[in-house]
């Protein structure tokens, strides 16, 4: 399984949009499914189906 590293760029409501670091893509995503504590800035590991914070 691929591993994708993104950015939250910003938190918009119940949702963040977060920045693929490879492909400058954009995706919104519930924050339901995200660390509880993401804000704006913070990286983010996707891989086997859960999001991780990283420094």
């Amino acid at each position: 399984m691929e591993t994708i590293y993104f950015i939250v760029s910003r938190i918009d409501g119940d949702y963040a949009i977060l920045t693929n670091v490879n492909t400058n893509q954009t995706i919104s995503m519930a924050r339901a499914l995200l660390p509880e504590d993401i804000e704006e800035g913070t990286k983010l590991k996707y891989e086997m189906f859960e999001y991780e914070i990283i420094q």
